[in-house]
């Protein structure tokens, strides 16, 4: 997993990219980005058909134990999960996975058809946020 945050609160993650040490945790780029404490967004454009790879058991398992660690944390900061895929027909046929998906991880999948559509609805949910945290 790849994880550029150079853009933050803005996160681009690629699930099919290596990170950039490859004998780190894949999850410890994620740990960084709760450890800042401040909300954000992460965007995907890999398409939601394009994952060669399958998790063995054993990831899984890790994986499980790492979302139960942190689910607080994703909860709190993660304001949702935007993933890019231009086919109509796959967006719609993702629709019923997109409540797993929360109720796993914690935030929303929400699915765009392009980029400046993924980082426009980005922008909206960041910007109410903010406008939440002033109300307070």
């Amino acid at each position: 997993m790849f994880i550029d945050a150079s853009q933050f609160p803005i996160v681009w993650m690629r699930l099919n990219v290596p990170g950039t040490d490859p004998e780190a945790s894949p999850f410890a780029e994620f740990e960084a980005l709760l450890a800042r404490k401040r909300v954000f967004v992460l965007l995907n454009d890999e398409g939601l058909d394009k994952g060669d790879h399958q998790h063995s058991s054993e990831e899984m398992k890790q994986t499980s134990r790492w979302m139960k660690r942190h689910k607080s944390e994703l909860r709190a900061f993660v304001k949702a999960g935007i993933y890019i895929e231009p086919s109509t027909a796959k967006r719609l046929a993702t629709q019923a996975f997109t409540r797993v998906y929360e109720k796993f991880w914690g935030y929303p999948m929400l699915m765009v058809a392009t980029k400046d559509e993924a980082l426009a609805l980005a922008q909206t949910l960041l910007s109410s946020e903010q406008a939440k945290t002033r109300a307070l």
